[in-house]
Order: structure tokens, then sequence, then C-alpha cells
């Protein structure tokens, strides 16, 4: 298989084949990064096409910095442009004051569920909760990042977490109650 440094060359060296194999090497893995934060199908294409156009316009300003780092790029622009197509379409508020979730005494083991069914639990969440747990959990971003790429105080960020994690626990422990009836 071609590493990302001979598929880099091959693009830089204006080998047009090589664009449509970098698309198809990551477009997979770019829609998995895109419904993370947009779960609806439909959407999310508008945010993939947004997505590759920077992507394949940008890609000569890429810094290469071993093997990965093209991947982990490509997941930048990808989560940049779903956060960004949350904002124009009015779905993605973040403010201060943040209503409460009930209190969920403990976390559940997530190894019992399905991997398909716990990304749809996420996908249910609400935008701003979505948008920061997969930053901070997926995207590894600090508090102090996301709350800079968001526009939001660092503590915005953390309740955010905070809140969207006992949302998704409360869900998760009732999807285990039900496979154990």
């Amino acid at each position: 298989m071609e590493t990302e440094r001979q598929l880099l060359e091959a693009i830089r060296s204006g080998e047009r084949a090589a664009l449509r194999r970098l698309y198809d090497r990551y477009s997979g893995y770019a829609m998995a990064v895109a419904l993370r934060y947009v779960p609806e199908r439909d959407e999310v294409h508008d945010v993939m096409q947004d997505s590759f156009v920077k992507i394949l316009t940008s890609i000569g300003q890429f810094n290469y910095q071993g093997e990965g780092s093209l991947k982990s790029w490509v997941a930048r622009i990808v989560s940049n442009r779903a956060i960004d197509y949350l904002r124009v379409h009015q779905r993605f508020m973040l403010t201060d004051g943040i209503p409460d979730e009930p209190d969920v005494p403990d976390e559940p083991d997530v190894g019992g569920v399905p991997p398909d069914v716990l990304m749809e639990m996420i996908g249910q969440l609400p935008a701003n909760y979505r948008t920061v747990l997969n930053l901070f959990v997926f995207e590894q971003q600090s508090h102090r990042e996301i709350a800079q790429l968001l526009g939001v105080k660092e503590s915005t960020s953390s309740s955010l977490f905070f809140r969207a994690r006992k949302m998704l626990a409360r869900m998760i422990k009732e999807y285990l109650n039900k496979q154990a009836t």
C-alpha cells in the first residue's frame, strides 16, 4: 500500500490520479468523523463536499510530519467543516447558562454496547454537547483548545463535556437495562 508520503509526493508532482487515491483512501474515515458531528446522513454530504474541496485545494500547504499526519489533518478539516455547518444551520448554540441534567450515580460499562449503537447515542446528544464530546474524546483537544475553536469560555467547554457524559451515561444505562430484560 502507498504510504502517505508517497501519496503526497504524487499529488505534489501533479499526478491527478493521486487526488482520487487520496479521496478513496480517506473518504470513509472522513464520513465517520462527519457523522459524529452531523448525524443526519443527507446533511453529511454537504459537510463531506465542503471538506474535500478544502482538502484538495489546501493539500499544497499541508506539512507532512510522519505517517498518520495526513489522516489527522483530514479529520481536523472535516471536524472544522462540520462545526461550521452546525453554526450556519443554527442548531449549534453555546451559552454559559446550561440547563442541568439529572444526576447519573455512576458511569456504566460501555463494553456491553455495540459501537454502532454507541455512535447512534452520541448522535442523539444536543449538537453543542456532541461537538464538545467529539473534540475532547476523539480529536483529543483540551478544553482550552475547544474554547478557542468555539469562541466560548474554557469552563463552558468543561461543563458541556460533563453534561454530555452524564446524558450519554443515562442512555447507556437505559440500553443495558433493556438488554438485561
